[in-house]
């Protein structure tokens, strides 16, 4: 379901869909299946906003997203909002329009639309399997389309930066490699150093220390899922570069803290990170 907004609102270019060999076509509505009965503790409204679904052109058709916006968003900085392995829910475009609200047009890409949508899915296992085919270069592939759409919609190409969430936020590092342009980044709690795949050969432990974004780094003492000694190896491999990079670690949450629709929701970490975000993307031109 779109949001009550009109696709062409005189600032971001309608585009006529191809679609081919994207299966996803569309956003969904609601929080993703395999959650069972999750339920968003926050909702961001859209007054002052442009918000809604858009069609993003990539080269092998549309991939569908999500961008809010100021009402008046001619030269605003572009910020990318990299999901979760859960796909663009509810949740995400909420923190699209939180980032909107504080002066910038975030938009988050749907990466895994050639792979199916992983907010129907209802079994965890089939949606990590979905998300665990995705390569990192259709993933970079996939945000420098995005860039490009943002800078047709009036964004700021000067300014642009990344953020994202577990899995997303491990794009944020990896992406932050790939596009040294931006002009900084913030990881909420993303894998750093998992073993190499055929999809992902590298991990954002092997590129740090030629990184030249600095990236915030937002990571909980007890995340099960990424241990301490991986967060201190990325810091020693952070130290070897440049990029001015920083990771803080909430030692009372775990992974998953900034996601209001689950039970891993830490409120004062949450508030803590986002000021933190918003203080780091504002110190670096953003």
């Amino acid at each position: 379901m779109k949001d009550s907004i009109p696709e062409w609102d005189g600032l971001f270019p309608p585009v006529t869909p191809s679609r081919r060999g994207i299966l996803v076509s569309a956003l969904g509505s609601g929080l993703a299946l395999c959650l069972g009965s999750a339920k968003a503790a926050i909702t961001t409204d859209t007054q002052g906003l442009i918000a809604g679904e858009i069609s993003i052109p990539v080269a092998d058709g549309v991939l569908p997203g999500y961008r809010a916006a100021p009402a008046d968003a001619k030269g605003a900085p572009i910020l990318l909002v990299i999901e979760e392995i859960f796909g663009v829910h509810e949740h995400i475009k909420d923190m699209c329009r939180r980032f909107a609200k504080q002066g910038y047009l975030a938009v988050a890409p749907e990466l895994y639309a050639r792979l199916g949508d992983v907010t129907r899915m209802a079994d965890i296992g089939e949606v990590l399997e979905t998300v665990n085919r995705e390569p990192d270069h259709q993933a970079f592939a996939d945000l420098d389309a995005t860039l490009a759409w943002a800078k047709a919609a009036g964004g700021d190409a000067t300014r642009a930066a990344a953020v994202g969430f577990c899995r997303g936020g491990r794009m944020v590092w990896m992406y932050a490699g790939h596009h040294p342009a931006l002009k900084a980044a913030v990881a909420w709690y993303g894998p750093l150093a998992a073993a190499p795949s055929t999809s992902m050969l590298t991990q954002p432990v092997d590129i740090a220390p030629a990184l030249t974004v600095p990236v915030l780094g937002l990571y909980g003492g007890k995340d099960q899922s990424i241990p301490e000694s991986d967060i201190e190896r990325m810091r020693r491999a952070l130290a070897a570069g440049k990029s001015g990079s920083l990771i803080i670690v909430y030692a009372d949450a775990g992974h998953g803290f900034n996601a209001d629709y689950r039970p891993s929701y830490v409120a004062e970490a949450a508030a803590d990170a986002m000021q933190r975000a918003l203080a780091w993307l504002r110190g670096h031109g953003m």
